[in-house]
Order: C-alpha cells, then sequence, then structure tokens
C-alpha cells in the first residue's frame, strides 16, 4: 500500500478487484456446460446453470455488486475527507473480508454463514455512513 492511500481506499480497491474476478469461475462454467460457441454468442441470461455452485455464485456476483455500490463511495468519501482512523480502516478491512467470505459460502450453499458474513458487511457501511455523518 502507497503512503498516500488510506486503508479505506486500499480495501475499497480490493473490493472492486474481487467483485470483478467472481464472474470468472462462473464463466468457465458455462463454456464447460454450453459450449464455447454457445456461451460466447449473445447472452442467453435466463438459462440456468446445471451446476448448482455456478448458479449460487452468479447471485453471489450480483450481491458483491450491490453491495460495492454502498461501500465504495463510502469508502471514498472517508479518504477524500480525511476523516478516516483505526475503526474506519478496521471496518474497511472487515468489509472486504466478509465480502470475499459471503461469496464463497454462498457458492458452497452455507446459508447461515453466508448471512452473518453479509451483516458483518452491511455493519462496515453502516460505521463508515456514521463516521461520515459525525456520529461515531
Amino acid at each position: 500500500m502507497s503512503p498516500s492511500m488510506t486503508p479505506e481506499l486500499h480495501y475499497a480497491i480490493l473490493a472492486a478487484t474481487f467483485t470483478g474476478l467472481i464472474w470468472l469461475p462462473i464463466i468457465a462454467n458455462r463454456l464447460l456446460e454450453i459450449g464455447p460457441w454457445r456461451a460466447l454468442k449473445n447472452p442467453e441470461p435466463d438459462v440456468r446453470p446445471r451446476a448448482d455452485w455456478s448458479h449460487r455464485a452468479g447471485h453471489a456476483h450480483r450481491n458483491a455488486i450491490e453491495n460495492l455500490v454502498v461501500f465504495a463511495p463510502l469508502a471514498i468519501s472517508v479518504h477524500v475527507l480525511g476523516v478516516g482512523d483505526d475503526l474506519t480502516a478496521a471496518w474497511s478491512q472487515a468489509f472486504f473480508w466478509s465480502r470475499v467470505a459471503h461469496a464463497v459460502v454462498y457458492t458452497l450453499g452455507a446459508p447461515l454463514v453466508r448471512t452473518i458474513a453479509f451483516f458483518i458487511g452491511f455493519l462496515a457501511q453502516m460505521t463508515l455512513a456514521a463516521r461520515l455523518l459525525g456520529l461515531v
């Protein structure tokens, strides 16, 4: 991490990168299931993968995008406004790792652990929002 990069920005970048990579196993499965030509021609978004894990991974990817849309502006705002501290740094790290855990356990089909991981990410978002609003 460069000296000018705050932990909040660092974990926002890691979360965005991870979110951008989640589709790789999904498309790899699609290539195997329906073949390269059909997989790479016009998309067929309503065709459910035969592999349940791939279907769940698709949902995990969409959920990661939805949560990145909330987290990234908060983390960037903390960075730009210079209001970060150990609390926001720790929760930014927690957000990233909770999203990794969420994607993995969602893909594996572990519902309770998935919910816990999601909730940790939500707490991280709310902590950054509270800091920006001067509540903590």
